[in-house]
């Protein structure tokens, strides 16, 4: 009797290299924990901070729907490193927040496969994906700190150069090394104290590499001096005016100093709109800030013009926002692209809660821009050192802090918390604050600022900390350079790492925002 055409579809088993997703991070948690028993596995904030960082260098592989492997790796300029580096300091503790998108090499800091699926080329297709991922960013060559798990076995006979040499002659097989050297890695050194609890390896590891033959050294790849960006911070005077187009006026007046001084930022305060109120005839604060909320499309689309027209991105104060029936107290970046993001604030204070029923925000949010990655942290938030450890870990190089306050006490609490954050996270800090008063405005009575420019400190910032500050109390503006380059390397080698050397074996925050 004759039978129809077989179904192939329920033989079918794919086998797929891909990018690890956040829903995978459990599945690989628990491969690392198969794949290295008596080693500490991988954490959740680890692979978070992974996908946050570099998403594209973390892949993994899927057959029939399970994940059987995976690797991680990073991009780093590796003559920035001791040559005798741990794994540890490769890495940032397994966080990866050295990651450098303008470094020269792919360094691979994992490669697991799952016992049950071994000897099916599982390693090399995630090498071939480091190679294709290396070609495809035009990185210089791909570097791993590769273990010796046999040499246990032949410590008593071999120092650790010995046992390499052997193996790599192919007199002694060991289950990585051998299998880096056929693809395609050569020896760099053998480095000691490399992985702390690797007692297979007695904590020795191969320095491997692999060249890129395919490398070609561009203008945008060369060595980088200095990268300076240039704030303009506003000190704004808070004044009655009699309609949003007079405060509409008084901003593009500041956008287009900003953009004379060819600032890359212009930053103005916290609450800034709440100028609007002067105009606005409702007494009450709680009914007068969801009136405030009206103006809030007409917020959005002046400083984007401003933005646009004049070539310069706005931290655009902040803005009482409602959504869902809740206010909230929210900071907008304008591009000069005409691109906009937004930073809820997310601690809020008693008189906040009091006057206007503010709701706090629950995402530290770290943006993208054409001078690098930046935070913002409204007023209350740079109190709350936790923000800034997150923002840090995301990449932020600078952290701009729109405050108002009423009186110095206030105001230094603002300036001594965001230089201490600048200090403790080697990062620079911008504080933005209004000044004047709004005599018919409830809660917005009198203002009190002197706004600033903060810097870490040690040689290669200013010897205060401070790149600029505005005279007190007055309106004016402040303008200054911060170099991100000078940040990067003196979180590398300054007299002082504070970034480098916090002791995540002791402490570590852990956030899902």
């Amino acid at each position: 009797m004759a039978s129809g055409p077989i179904d192939i579809s329920k033989f079918e088993k794919k086998m797929i290299i891909r990018q690890i997703r956040k829903e995978d991070i459990d599945k690989i948690i628990e491969l690392s924990k198969l794949c290295f028993p008596n080693m500490e596995g991988w954490k959740r904030e680890q692979l978070e901070s992974h996908l946050a960082l570099f998403p594209e260098g973390q892949f993994c592989a899927e057959y029939d729907g399970e994940i059987i492997g995976s690797c991680s790796s990073l991009i780093i300029n590796f003559d920035e490193y001791d040559d005798q580096h741990t794994w540890d300091e490769i890495t940032d503790e397994g966080y990866i927040t050295n990651h450098d998108p303008d470094g020269y090499n792919l360094y691979g800091i994992e490669i697991m496969v799952h016992p049950e699926y071994r000897r099916m080329k599982i390693g090399v297709r995630l090498y071939e994906a480091r190679k294709d991922l290396a070609r495809q960013l035009n990185l210089k060559s791909i570097i791993i700190g590769g273990r010796i798990p046999n040499y246990n076995k032949h410590a008593d006979e071999m120092s650790p150069r010995e046992y390499v040499e052997e193996v790599i002659r192919h007199n002694v097989f060991d289950p990585v090394l051998t299998f880096q050297v056929m693809n395609g890695f050569s020896l760099k050194r053998v480095n000691r104290d490399y992985l702390k609890d690797d007692k297979a390896s007695m904590k020795y590891a191969t320095l491997m590499e692999w060249n890129n033959v395919d490398y070609q050294a561009t203008t945008k790849r060369h060595f980088k001096t200095s990268f300076p960006v240039r704030i303009c911070v506003i000190q704004y005077m808070m004044k009655k005016i009699d309609s949003f187009e007079e405060f509409a006026q008084q901003c593009e007046y500041y956008a287009d100093v900003g953009a004379s001084y060819n600032a890359d930022f212009v930053v103005f305060p916290e609450i800034i709109t709440t100028q609007l109120l002067s105009f606005i005839d409702e007494k009450r604060p709680s009914r007068a800030i969801r009136r405030l909320t009206e103006f809030t499309e007409d917020y959005i689309r002046v400083f984007t013009d401003f933005a646009v027209k004049y070539n310069v991105n706005i931290i655009g104060g902040s803005h009482f926002v409602e959504e869902e029936g809740d206010i909230y107290n929210i900071s907008y970046l304008f591009r000069r692209d005409g691109t906009i993001e937004k930073q809820y604030k997310i601690h809020i204070t008693p008189n906040e809660r009091k006057f206007w029923g503010i709701r706090g925000g629950d995402k530290v949010e770290v943006f993208d821009t054409d001078c690098g990655k930046i935070a913002i942290q409204i007023c209350y938030d740079i109190q709350f050192p936790e923000l800034g450890r997150i923002a840090t870990e995301k990449g932020a190089n600078i952290i701009f802090s729109p405050f108002c306050t009423d009186e110095k006490q206030g105001y230094l609490r603002v300036r001594y918390c965001a230089q201490a954050r600048a200090i403790e996270n080697q990062v620079y800090t911008v504080i933005s604050g209004t000044v004047g008063n709004l005599t018919q405005v409830e809660n917005m009575d009198i203002q009190y600022a002197q706004s600033g420019i903060f810097t870490p400190s040690d040689y290669p910032f200013p010897r205060d900390g401070i790149v600029g500050e505005c005279n007190p109390n007055i309106e004016t503006v402040v303008v200054g350079d911060v170099d991100t380059e000078i940040l990067r390397r003196s979180r590398k080698s300054g007299s002082v790492t504070q970034w480098k050397d916090r002791r995540t074996d002791l402490f570590k925050i852990n956030s899902d925002c």
